[in-house]
């Protein structure tokens, strides 16, 4: 168990700095959704689970404010580190969201952002159900790169398909609706799917760097070392537009209210 939390966390360690730099945020008006249950209430407890840098928490802090109690959950030291520094009053957490959700006490929201896919989604969602109180949320958000309607996406993956070992585009393509109604013992009408559609223009040496920060780009510069970034260079120069890219994204928000 030891060596699988380290296995998990050698995946993210290194790739802080980057990951918080250039990761895109989610957009304002899902988490708008997400937290309209908790309008005016106070002493809520936040547990974001896999949470990186805290990178959900931007949001949902900016809607919520501080006077509530956040947890963050996370495997890497190094995203806890670089978290820490930009929250320093939320308390951290450092290992599996699966086991560590147990060891805090009755929340009102349990958030997994850009993260569900690696966990052992079964085992989390039965410590969610097991820790949060009656009329607690249990949320997943993610930006997924549209790349059905984009060609320079579309090339991206490709270029990740050949050169990132085991690596799909369609890597998140779980039924989360099942899965979460299963997870709680509901219907799977008690679970609701949000989406929002939104255009993201950077520079291309950002994207670079959002690459980088990726543990899919990770596997193909250690399969391929330079000849992947060579290659992903001429595939910015390809498409961009006055050393600027658009990339197009499809946000998703799945919810489940007790």
């Amino acid at each position: 168990m030891i060596k699988s939390v380290q296995s998990q966390s050698e995946k993210f360690d290194g790739l802080a700095d980057d990951y918080d730099r250039y990761r895109p945020r989610y957009p304002l008006t899902l988490f708008k959704t997400m937290l309209l249950p908790f309008k005016d209430k106070k002493h809520l407890s936040i547990v974001d689970v896999g949470a990186g840098t805290g990178i959900a928490l931007e949001g949902i802090i900016k809607l919520l404010g501080n006077e509530h109690q956040y947890h963050a959950i996370d495997i890497s030291t190094d995203m806890i580190k670089q978290g820490r520094r930009k929250f320093p009053t939320i308390q951290w957490h450092q290992g599996r969201a699966e086991s560590l959700l147990y060891q805090i006490d009755k929340v009102d929201l349990v958030v997994a952002a850009q993260a569900f896919q690696w966990m052992d989604r079964p085992k989390l969602l039965c410590a969610a159900s097991n820790r949060l109180r009656a009329c607690g949320v249990m949320a997943v958000i993610q930006n997924n790169r549209d790349f059905k309607h984009s060609k320079f996406l579309a090339a991206y993956e490709t270029l990740l398909e050949e050169m990132s070992p085991h690596y799909s585009r369609y890597y998140r393509n779980f039924d989360f609706v099942q899965e979460m109604s299963d997870g709680f013992g509901v219907k799977p009408e008690k679970v609701a799917l949000h989406t929002h559609n939104w255009t993201m223009t950077i520079p291309s040496e950002a994207f670079l760097g959002m690459s980088r920060s990726s543990t899919q780009a990770q596997r193909a510069i250690a399969s391929h070392r330079e000849e992947y970034l060579r290659q992903l260079s001429t595939l910015i120069k390809q498409y961009e537009v006055r050393g600027n890219l658009e990339l197009l994204y499809r946000s998703e928000l799945y919810i489940y209210a007790r």
